[in-house]
């Protein structure tokens, strides 16, 4: 797959506002003010991910039910979470999950965790897609949460994918494929974690650089993958979360 580096690829970028995607804040219940925090006025939202219990739970959660309603009615569009499990999770598993997210917290979308990025892979998705914008209705809102750069079909699929998830050793390296550039950012997200303050310009630059208008940062460290939650980096708010939101500025929640 041909690569382009990072300040070219930036040559096919617009002027678009960059904006948070929240991927995995901790439960309510043991993060109440990093909750709080988000429903704050002229945060640059994009979405924010609802994880009850790796999915929705098996019963309504009130500290959940209480978050997520706070964020919806501040305009902010809440996600619920659903483990694809790197595209083995059967599709009935997914429809429950599914349902449970629009019966109790009516989430505006999804976000597929551990989402697939091979072309074998594409028509699950796609299927597992089609269905829940049926169930969600025409103005779901899905992300694909790859984590790396998947086949280019898949951004016929959902509305964004998360193109870049990790640390910020190997991001400041990084590099983007040639297609990207046939998109517009507001389609791609970068989750970096383990990201110094002191390197906060660099980082906003090579996302910008590289296409993506959604973004998470933070300075918390671990291998930023959910089956290993004890270092999970995303589920307490970065150290620098003030400085990184006046760094882009106030925005208007999608």
């Amino acid at each position: 797959m041909p690569y382009v580096t990072s300040t070219a690829a930036g040559t096919a970028s617009t002027d678009v506002r960059t904006g948070f995607g929240v991927p995995g804040l901790a439960h309510p219940l043991l993060a109440p003010a990093e909750w709080h925090e988000l429903a704050r006025p002229g945060t640059p939202l994009h979405w924010v991910v609802l994880d009850v219990a790796t999915g929705p739970g098996a019963h309504p959660d009130p500290h959940c039910l209480e978050a997520a309603g706070r964020l919806t009615n501040a305009g902010v569009r809440v996600l619920g979470h659903l483990d694809v499990t790197n595209g083995t999770r059967d599709l009935a598993g997914l429809v429950s999950d599914a349902h449970r997210y629009l019966d109790w917290y009516r989430v505006a979308g999804f976000y597929l965790d551990r989402c697939p990025s091979t072309r074998a892979a594409l028509p699950g998705i796609r299927r597992a897609v089609t269905v829940l914008r049926t169930l969600a209705g025409d103005g779901a809102h899905i992300v694909l949460g790859h984590g790396r750069h998947p086949d280019p079909g898949y951004a016929g699929c959902g509305d964004q994918l998360v193109t870049f998830r990790g640390r910020w050793s190997d991001y400041r390296w990084s590099q983007t494929p040639e297609w990207i550039a046939d998109h517009p950012p507001e389609r791609f997200c970068h989750f970096v974690h383990g990201l110094p303050r002191p390197h906060l310009d660099e980082a906003l630059r090579i996302a910008r650089w590289q296409g993506a208008a959604t973004i998470y940062f933070t300075d918390r460290t671990g291998r930023g993958d959910r089956a290993d939650p004890w270092t999970d980096p995303w589920e307490t708010m970065p150290g620098y979360w003030d400085d990184l939101v006046s760094r882009l500025g106030p925005g208007v929640s999608e």
